[in-house]
Formats: C-alpha cells, structure tokens, sequence
C-alpha cells in the first residue's frame, strides 16, 4: 500500500511548533551573548603572560573540544545535582551551550589576535594605553573582525546542535516534533517539516550575523579613519 503524505494534519500543531522554534531561538541567543563573552575572556587568558591562567583556559578548551555535546549537557543536567547543583532543563541547557560555544570561540578569537599586526600594539603602547586598553580598544575590534565569518559559522552549528536539549525535556523544536509524530504518526511529514524549519532558522540565523558583521566592520572602519 502507498504511502500517503499529509502534511495538512501538521496545521493543527503549528502553535506548538513556533512556541518550539522560538525556544530554540532564545537558547541560541542567550547562549551566543555569553558564549562569546566566554570565548573573549578566555582568548585573554590563553595569551596571558600566567602560565597558570593559560593552563586553565587552555584545559577547558581541549576538554570541550574533545567530548560530545550530548555528554556535556548530561554531565551538567545528570551529574551536577550529584554534587548538589539542581539546576531547571533551560539553564542546564543554556549553561552546556554556553560552555561549548565558549571553548570554540576561544580559539576562533585567538586566531583573530594573532593576525593582529605587532606594530598595533607599539603604536597603543606609545599612546600611553595600558595592556588592558588596548586589548578593548586595538586588538579585539581587529581580531573580532577578523574572525567574524567563522565565529557566524560556530553559532550557526551551536543553534543546529541545540537540537539535543530534547532530551533533557527542554519544549525546543525536536521536541515539539517528537511529541507530535506520537501522537499523529506522520513521522515523515513531521521529520520533513522540522528539517525545513531548521534549515530556514541557520539561513536566517547567518544572514542576520553576516549584517550584524557588515555593520560592525564598517563602524570600525570608521573609528580607525
């Protein structure tokens, strides 16, 4: 017997799927601002004159880098509470996205300050900046614009593989669709639409980072001038 698509069946769970694809959406955010935040803090430690701090950063680097996504998230939602660290699905979610996007940023950032040209930094130097100063001013401006089209890259993937947070009962995207093709049995349909829906939200997603790129580089452009 043929299988018939039915994709009008989907029409009735259309909040749930937005309510999802927004969820996804804000994870993705939230993560991203402090993902990167993570990601600039520890570029600085990685070239940091402390051994100790570089160390530190550097261990968490190859720590994340080096395990699978799912396993970390596991790790905070599991195995935190064993130590008495209880923390809600969302949190736990935004906390392994966080962590994960800050260990590759880390190096993306750090790739970007050291294509810094050396005669920048004397120039600061000269202009009486402190280490600290020039960091904000010179070095990161120049290395974020850098390494903006592979930071975009990085986001884009952390957004995509959010989609594991399902399995911790956070109401995302894959979970709106593994709870409707339970219940209406059109697993095709579902799986289909979901996949469209991801690749329209990463679509989306870079173009909005490609413009926010433009303009950041083009105001820096300009505070150079």
């Amino acid at each position: 017997m043929a299988y018939e698509l039915q994709f009008a069946d989907l029409a009735q769970y259309a909040g749930m799927f937005a309510s999802g694809a927004a969820t996804t959406l804000a994870l993705t955010a939230v993560s991203t601002a402090l993902g990167v935040t993570v990601g600039v803090l520890g570029a600085a430690a990685r070239n940091s004159r402390r051994a100790w701090l570089a160390a530190i950063a550097g261990g968490y680097v190859e720590a994340i880098r080096n395990t699978p996504f799912i396993v970390q998230l596991f790790f905070v939602f599991f195995g935190l509470p064993a130590l008495g660290i209880h923390l809600s699905e969302y949190v736990a979610a935004i906390l392994a996205m966080t962590l994960n996007l800050g260990a590759y940023s880390i190096e993306i950032i750090r790739a970007g300050i050291a294509a810094v040209p050396k005669g920048h930094l004397e120039a600061a130097a000269s202009l009486a900046m402190s280490p600290g100063e020039a960091f904000r001013h010179v070095v990161l401006p120049q290395a974020l614009a850098k390494v903006f089209p592979a930071l975009t890259s990085q986001i884009v993937i952390t957004m995509l593989g959010s989609a594991v947070v399902s399995q911790i009962s956070v109401p995302d995207l894959t979970y709106a669709a593994s709870y409707i093709q339970s219940r209406n049995f059109r697993a095709f349909e579902t799986c289909f639409f979901i996949t469209a829906a991801y690749l329209v939200m990463a679509l989306v997603l870079r173009a909005a980072l490609n413009a926010m790129g433009k303009r950041f580089l083009m105001n820096h452009r300009s505070a150079a001038r």
